[in-house]
């Protein structure tokens, strides 16, 4: 089991880093985007899905979260990491634009 402790920068960053639901999402959105001011936003829909899948793992016990500084933190570095992912599919991986930049 993952211990997620209140103020541990190191596992917040690597729980944000490692889940597969914001990498999937925000690079999915990222491809569909046709301008870049959607990154910003397929980046918060990322962070939001993957939220709620790690609320999802700690409801049944996969991981455990400490303290209210963690979930916080998570969900900041997700967005951040989301944004960086839809970018990357935004910018070479684009589908919608044959001419992409």
């Amino acid at each position: 089991m993952l211990h997620l402790q209140p103020f541990d920068p190191y596992g917040v960053l690597l729980v944000a880093l490692l889940n597969p639901v914001v990498i999937a999402v925000a690079f999915l959105m990222g491809r569909d985007a046709n301008q870049w001011q959607k990154v910003i936003v397929a980046g918060f829909a990322a962070s939001c899905a993957g939220f709620l899948f790690l609320y999802a793992l700690a409801f049944v016990r996969i991981v455990i979260v400490k303290g209210f500084g963690a979930p916080t933190g998570v969900f900041v570095a997700q967005f951040v990491l989301g944004m960086i992912w839809a970018w990357i599919g935004y910018r070479f991986f684009r589908k919608n634009s044959p001419s992409a930049p």
